[in-house]
């Protein structure tokens, strides 16, 4: 595979002749006449480096730098300059930049600091495989990532906590890609769909004539996980009987199928997630103080989409360039008014609606651009067929708030209202962040 390098200068004879030299060297090369034009096509082109002139109009090399710097901080730049410039590309080796060339080059010279960069860049690229499937340039996020990255250096539990559609099976897989075990398998489950009934076996396996039906030994997900990880996704919703069989092979490392009398060794780590406040669950009873503490080594909270407002674009670009291909379409992007919409919108659902919300608006698309009426009106179809669980949730956070103000604030009156205890309604209120004091009239 050819290796990859984005041209940028608004001198279009030049950018030929630099075209030409590397095309000719064995590369794969795309050009863009303006700062501008390279940050568009970086959503789409993903160059191994980055060949850009100093001086342009309005955005300049070092502001393109600085922005390449902020969303792919491994990606090397190499900046041309004319001699009146040095200075400035000095100073721009200093923030970072891999190197700098005064016009008119030598094209050896150019050849072996291209290789150079890109030897660098492979070596990047390789140790930030583990993170490619998660879009981000929120400064938030990449803090959520650094400390992913260190986590996956141990074997501690981590529970991944977020609103649904955030991300959290995405983080999961980044952690085991970035840990030892990432040639093993990453086993994901959800334990919310699967049955109670069926959960147990789904999770332990079990032995044949365990139950009806069991006509031959089958292994459970943490067997099939052995070496790996297992990820255990809205463990919050993981029935109370099933959650003492899970402290049990925690603590012991070795799991026992249904209907066995003997238990199997394990080397399995686990990376749990849920949307539940599980200190919340704990106080309540509905989740073990135990397991929670076995599970809660180590703790990643992932922000809801709009409290990261500054990924809506990316993120919109990113689904749009696989769209596109899905659906066998040429549509360069949005509208400035439908990318105005997008960046606006609640987005409840988090990514995966956003993701829903541009397949809904590709599949529709007749143009190269995406209109705001195509975005609009795909918002509208997701939230008018929300999951349930969502669904569920809104009216909950809805209600409460109703009845806060019906009591104008007072959690006695409240509580009364709903036919709920005060310590129930209190949990209630810790569950959707509301503070009752909010709600007192001055």
């Amino acid at each position: 595979m050819k290796q990859s390098v984005l041209l940028v200068d608004d001198d279009t004879d030049l950018l030929q002749l630099l075209s030409i030299r590397l095309i000719s060297a064995g590369f794969e090369v795309e050009t863009a006449t303006s700062a501008e034009a390279a940050v568009n096509r970086l959503d789409f082109f993903h160059p191994q480096l980055v060949i850009t002139d100093m001086r342009m109009k309005e955005m300049d090399g070092m502001m393109l730098f600085e922005h390449i710097h902020r969303i792919r901080p491994s990606l090397p730049v190499i900046i041309l300059t004319a001699h009146g410039t040095i200075p400035d590309a000095v100073a721009a080796t200093q923030k970072g930049v891999f190197s700098y060339l005064t016009k008119p080059f030598d094209s050896a010279l150019l050849l072996d600091q291209v290789k150079k960069a890109l030897r660098l860049s492979a070596g990047a690229s390789n140790q930030e495989k583990w993170r490619d499937d998660i879009v981000t340039q929120s400064p938030v996020m990449e803090d959520l990532l650094a400390r992913a990255q260190l986590i996956a250096q141990s074997d501690a539990s981590v529970i991944i906590r977020g609103e649904s559609g955030t991300g959290k099976e995405l983080f999961a897989r980044a952690i085991h890609k970035a840990s030892s075990r990432a040639e093993k398998p990453f086993i994901a489950i959800n334990c919310a769909a699967i049955p109670e009934q069926l959960l147990e076996s789904e999770l332990f396996g079990y032995v044949k004539g365990a139950f009806t039906g069991a006509i031959r030994d089958h292994k459970g997900l943490f067997q099939a996980a052995d070496g790996g990880t297992i990820f255990l996704d809205e463990i919050g919703d993981m029935p109370l009987v099933l959650q003492s069989k899970l402290l049990r092979v925690l603590q012991e490392k070795r799991v026992t199928p249904v209907g066995a009398s003997n238990s199997i060794a394990l080397d399995v780590r686990v990376i749990s997630a849920t949307h539940r406040d599980l200190k919340g669950e704990v106080a309540s009873g509905r989740f073990r103080e135990d397991i929670y503490y076995r599970l809660n080594v180590v703790e990643l909270s992932i922000p809801p989409l709009s409290e990261r407002r500054e990924d809506i674009p990316l993120l919109a670009k990113h689904f749009l360039a696989q769209l596109s291909a899905k659906y066998k379409k040429n549509i360069n992007g949005f509208s400035p008014d439908a990318t105005e919409i997008l960046v606006n919108a609640a987005w409840p659902g988090n990514v995966r609606q956003l993701q829903n919300v541009v397949e809904q608006s590709v599949a529709l698309c007749t143009s190269s651009l995406i209109s705001p009426t195509l975005v609009k009106r795909a918002i509208n179809a997701e939230e008018q067929i929300a999951s349930l669980e969502d669904a569920r949730r809104r009216f909950e956070r809805d209600y409460l708030i109703r009845v806060l103000k019906i009591a104008e604030g007072s959690v006695t009156q409240a509580a009364r209202l709903s036919k709920r205890n005060r310590t129930e309604f209190y949990k209630l209120l810790q569950k959707h962040q509301l503070d009752p004091s909010e709600f007192k009239q001055p």
